[in-house]
Parts: structure tokens; C-alpha cells; sequence
């Protein structure tokens, strides 16, 4: 499956698969038929094979998971967080394992909402889950970074957001809180800001899980450091890795984010990391 919508899913790439893989039946299709796509290409398949960015990627997995199939992934999009992790440089590395025939069972992380509010669609994330003001200031940073740059888009989107955001009241594990973020990575991540940038690998079977306390003035500051660097230590931050976590009493109209899709939050939910839960082809 290849989403012509990707950052970089272009014919250069359709040539490569199709050169390296004669056997293999391309598929291409826009975004809003990819989900649908995805499943019936999943139920027919020995092996999902997937090129386009961590959206793209994410809705691969989830098909993926449900038909019980591996998972070949093909980097195709603007940043490809988890084939990064994975290891994988290109289209050559996952052609290379395939021909190996060398794989790696991954975690996955799955959020499962407990309320009957929203969609009620259980969701799953190779990455991260984030709620409170990091889905928007992601949104804002996203869209400035190609005019002035990463650095200064986040700064920039940190302002521009708390100026407007306030923290989030919810209850986490059964104590009332109030946030100003709630991060859930995938596995360990490096760095101890509130939203670290990459993993050692996504096999541990454990979320990281950082939050940052509302209240105060500690937010513009925290924020705006996070994003511009690593913090050694806040009285404001918190991190721990668990098996899961329950969210309930979010705000209704809450954002959500996973993998860089965004959706409204449930009323309450169970984060939980599912190990070995995938199969993704990874040359040795």
C-alpha cells in the first residue's frame, strides 16, 4: 500500500518496490481511502507492506494487528519517527530483511476508551499519546517549521499556545490532577523533557510516561524549554514507565494526539502497552 499523499511516496519509490519486490502487489491510493484500503489489503495478505510517513504507518499497524500479519514498512514520509527506531534508512533496508527474511516482534501502545463517549474506536500508537496543550502546540509547530525552522517553530508555537491553553483537569490512576501535558511514549525515550525525541528500540513493553503539573506560572517556561532542549530537572515534570494508566474525567472537546493523527478525547480511557503485540521486518 503506498499513499500518494505522503511526504515523499513518489514514482522514484514506486519504481524501487516494484524493481526489488516483482512479486509483490502495488497498491496506491489517496488519504481518505487508506483505512479502507489498509483492512481489505490486510485480509488477503501474507505480509501488509506499507510506504508513506507515521500517520500512514500507524493505520498499516492497526490493519496489520487485526488480520494478525507482519509488517513491512517503507519510510516515505517528512519525518518516519518510528522507521528511524526501527533502524530503517530506505526502502533498500526493508527489501534487504524481506529477502533475509530477518523481523523483530515490536510493542504497541493502544488506547482504549472506557466511557462510551467520542467515536469509541479503539486506537493503537508505534510513537507516542499525548493530551493537554502538546496536540495543538504539535499543530502550530508543524505548520511554522518549514518557513523559520524547528527551533524557533517551537518556541514560537509553545507562545502562542499557552497563551491561550490552560491546564487540563483530569484523574490519573484514581488521583484528581491538573496538567499541563500527559505524554505516553512507546518504550523508553532519550532526554528528561516532557516529549524526549528517540528510542533504543520498541520491544520493552512499557509506556514513558512523562506530565507536566498545571497551576502557576511554571508552563510557558517548561514548555518553551522542552522543545528548544533536554531538562535536567523541574519540580513541574514528572516521569515514570508503566505497564498502563487510566485517564478519566478528561473535559469534554479535549484534543488527543497519536502518531501525529489528532481526534477529541474520551471522557475516560486505559492507555496499555501490548509487547510483542507486532512483527516488522528489520534487517539484522
Amino acid at each position: 500500500m503506498v499513499n500518494t499523499a505522503s511526504g515523499t511516496a513518489g514514482t522514484a519509490g514506486l519504481d524501487v518496490l516494484r524493481e526489488r519486490l516483482p512479486k509483490a502487489e502495488v497498491v496506491e491510493c489517496a488519504g481518505e481511502e487508506l483505512e479502507a484500503e489498509l483492512a481489505a489489503a490486510a485480509a488477503r495478505a501474507e505480509v501488509l507492506g506499507v510506504c508513506g510517513g507515521d500517520g500512514t504507518v500507524n493505520a498499516a499497524a492497526t490493519a496489520a494487528l487485526r488480520a494478525g500479519v507482519p509488517l513491512a514498512l517503507f519510510p516515505g514520509g517528512t519525518l518516519n519517527h518510528f522507521a528511524l527506531d526501527l533502524g530503517l534508512g530506505g526502502a533498500e533496508d526493508t527489501c534487504r530483511a524481506i529477502a533475509e527474511g530477518q523481523a523483530v516482534r515490536v510493542s504497541v501502545g493502544r488506547i482504549t476508551p472506557t466511557d462510551g463517549s467520542g467515536d469509541g474506536a479503539t486506537r493503537y500508537f508505534l510513537n507516542n499519546f499525548s493530551i493537554g496543550a502538546y496536540p495543538e502546540l504539535l499543530r502550530h509547530r508543524l505548520r511554522w517549521a518549514p518557513r523559520i525552522g524547528g527551533g524557533p517553530a517551537a518556541v514560537l508555537a509553545a507562545w502562542r499556545v499557552l497563551r491561550a491553553e490552560r491546564p487540563v483537569r483530569l484523574t490519573l490512576a484514581g488521583r484528581p490532577r491538573s496538567v499541563w501535558l500527559l505524554f505516553a511514549g512507546n518504550g523508553t525515550y532519550h532526554g528528561t523533557g516532557p516529549t524526549p525525541r528517540r528510542r533504543d528500540g520498541v520491544g520493552e513493553g512499557l509506556l514513558d510516561l512523562r506530565l507536566v503539573h498545571g497551576g502557576g506560572r511554571p508552563g510557558p517556561r517548561l514548555l518553551a524549554a522542552a522543545f528548544t532542549g533536554p531538562l535536567s530537572r523541574s519540580p513541574f515534570h514528572v516521569a515514570t514507565r508503566r505497564h498502563g494508566l487510566r485517564v478519566e474525567d478528561v473535559p469534554p472537546g479535549t484534543p488527543l494526539a497519536y502518531d501525529g493523527e489528532y481526534a477529541k478525547a474520551p471522557g475516560s480511557l486505559v492507555l496499555a502497552a501490548l509487547p510483542d503485540a507486532l512483527a516488522v521486518y528489520r534487517p539484522r
